[in-house]
């Protein structure tokens, strides 16, 4: 059903739609021989399914009413009836009934009007349960969307939390990194410079290498010529006796040769000492430089780990920019949500300043009516009384006629038993009599009248 529309419903239709909304079970007897009973707490059972009537409000009177009672307590069914009458005539209103619901409807029910109504009030049942599941995806959506919203709001604090903390741990690392990049422009200019260093002290003991190789050569060359030396002096020991004028000469050629080879010797070992030396502060600057080597590696790690936090940052900085994005977006769509919320209250303000008027004025007649009740329940009481003092009289005439009619029955009894023996005395008697009767010609006896 797209709009409310008032269809006539059958019985077994009503029925149905009883049972299937769980509202009440109804069957076809008890519209056959419907009471006000039955009518009273099927329309409760209505009311309370369509939110109009609460089970705490059945039969609840304000307090200034009830003390200008004598005897409240004698009219609390009247008190729900009418309630029950009140809000049934707002529905009915409400639901632009053609006919009109009246007290008569609720005391003495007629099966074609509560057919009429209850159809009224069912078809308003359906059209309000097709209108809620059209309704029910969009608010499902709307919590859906409240969630989200919720979900996303924590996100972005927590996210606004760590940007404060990143922030302040930034602002508290900023004399350190900015101490860091001097000492590491610094060591730069260090190892720049110790590079340079390195490479001359690389050059300088390429050629210290080459020098030792030429003087390992003259040393090797100088032992070879002593070996030859030594070999030829014994030569020439043996050859003393034999020629002592070339042994002289040889002697001494070869003094001058063992002087010239001791001074080589001299200056090999000179030039070795040299070397080592050379060596010795070459091992000691190479010490220095693998530990400047090593603080340039950890230097170097300090940078990488500081280039590693600044790209966190950023790659931070990226998701807070995309997340503010996002929640710029969830906020457009938050105020235009809550401007359809805003006119849904507003629609609601409206219904339930018609719902209050109506209920002043329901309850302005339900006060006329009240009184009118009232006044005509305290007639119906005196009547009542009245009609209670008749039927006493009644039954005090009927029990004394009951008495009379017991006693003149027994008195016809004694009278007809009386009869009874009377008729039998003179059966006796005008047996007796004809016995003693004559007899006539005929043969008959004479008989008396």
């Amino acid at each position: 059903m797209s709009s409310f529309d008032y269809p006539i419903l059958s019985r077994s239709d009503i029925i149905s739609i009883l049972a299937e909304s769980q509202i009440a079970a109804v069957t076809d007897n008890d519209f056959k021989n419907i009471k006000p009973d039955f009518v009273s707490n099927l329309y409760t059972c209505l009311l309370i399914y369509l939110d109009a009537l609460n089970e705490e409000d059945q039969g609840q009177v304000e307090f200034s009413a009830l003390e200008q009672i004598e005897n409240p307590d004698l009219l609390i069914g009247s008190f729900q009836v009418m309630n029950l009458y009140s809000r049934l005539r707002d529905v009915m209103a409400s639901l632009n009934c053609p006919m009109q619901f009246n007290l008569r409807d609720l005391i003495k029910p007629d099966p074609r009007r509560t057919e009429h109504f209850l159809s009224g009030i069912l078809n308003f049942c359906l059209y309000k349960e097709t209108k809620l599941n059209l309704l029910r995806p969009i608010v499902e959506e709307l919590a859906l969307l409240d969630d989200q919203r919720k979900e996303w709001e924590a996100k972005i604090s927590q996210l606004n939390a760590e940007i404060a903390g990143y922030s302040e741990a930034r602002e508290r690392e900023l004399p350190l990194i900015q101490e860091v990049e001097s000492k590491v422009k610094e060591l730069r200019e260090m190892i720049a410079g110790l590079n340079s260093n390195q490479m001359s002290l690389r050059t300088s003991f390429r050629n210290l290498k080459e020098k030792t190789g030429q003087m390992d050569e003259k040393i090797s060359k100088a032992e070879f010529d002593l070996v030859q030396s030594v070999q030829e002096n014994a030569n020439l020991r043996s050859k003393i006796v034999q020629s002592p004028d070339k042994l002289q000469r040889a002697l001494e050629e070869k003094k001058l040769a063992r002087d010239e080879a001791k001074n080589a010797e001299r200056s090999a070992i000179q030039s070795f000492q040299e070397k080592t030396a050379t060596v010795e502060v070459y091992s000691k600057a190479l010490k220095k430089m693998s530990k400047h080597f090593a603080m340039m590696q950890a230097i170097h790690e300090q940078v990488n780990s500081a280039k590693s936090v600044e790209k966190e940052c950023k790659g931070l900085k990226a998701k807070l920019s995309d997340d503010v994005v996002l929640d710029k977006s969830l906020e457009a769509k938050l105020i235009e949500r809550e401007g359809k919320v805003g006119q849904l209250e507003e629609h609601k303000r409206q219904l339930q300043k018609e719902r209050d008027l109506k209920f002043e004025e329901s309850t302005k007649h339900l006060n006329s009516v009240k009184s009118e009740v009232l006044s005509k329940r305290c007639e119906l009481e005196a009547r009542q009384k009245k009609v209670e003092d008749v039927v006493a009289e009644v039954d005090s005439i009927t029990i004394k006629t009951s008495m009379v009619r017991e006693s003149g029955a027994a008195k016809v009894q004694q009278l007809i038993s009386k009869c009874e023996e009377i008729v039998k005395q003179f059966q006796q008697s005008s047996s007796s009599i004809g016995l003693l009767l004559p007899v006539d010609g005929n043969g008959t006896k004479t008989t008396f009248d």
